[in-house]
């Protein structure tokens, strides 16, 4: 309105009209508002107006989650892929393709978790990784050196349960 003295002389018959409707309609709104809210017939009565005006987010990641990323992101920018396995493997590429002794100590019952066992052929055993050296294993079968792989992840080992170890936690190796 303060600006309709600028408003060229031939225009201002038209920007007169419409700034008037717009000004009735303006009227008209806020009058129905000041009624709606005075008789309290609001469309949504459950409307809470102390809520926050903006989206809460739920959750955050856990911090070893925060810190296993961070490791994953700095060997890769040097160069390093990341490669992840099964956590649950034969026994060919946890053991035998790693060079473990048949009577190797990580071979036994009390540190490894095994799934199914064959007394035949050990090779043919199902495990729950002790490390993660079988996703090294793996690796090699596709790949010709030079192999640089940052192969993070979860191992279980056979242990007592205590506030300071737990049977399965969080491992990475690097391989170059």
């Amino acid at each position: 309105m303060a600006e309709f003295r600028n408003v060229a002389a031939d225009q201002k018959k038209t920007v007169g009209m419409k700034l008037n409707e717009l000004k009735q309609l303006a009227t008209y709104k806020l009058e129905e508002l000041r009624n709606t809210i005075s008789t309290g017939q609001t469309k949504c009565e459950a409307f809470d107006l102390t809520r926050t005006p903006y989206p809460i987010r739920l959750g955050t990641r856990h911090p070893l989650t925060i810190v296993r990323n961070q490791i994953i992101d700095i060997f890769q920018r040097m160069g390093f892929a990341l490669a992840e396995g099964p956590e649950i493997d034969d026994d060919l590429h946890v053991f035998t393709k790693l060079n473990f002794a048949p009577d190797h100590p990580a071979r036994d019952m009390q540190d490894t978790f095994f799934i199914e066992t064959h007394s035949d052929d050990v090779t043919k055993n199902v495990i729950l990784r002790s490390h993660t050296s079988n996703d090294q294993s793996r690796i090699m079968e596709r790949r010709q050196p030079p192999i640089r792989v940052i192969c993070p992840g979860r191992v279980y080992r056979n242990e007592a349960i205590s506030a300071r170890a737990h049977c399965f936690f969080i491992s990475s190796k690097v391989y170059i």
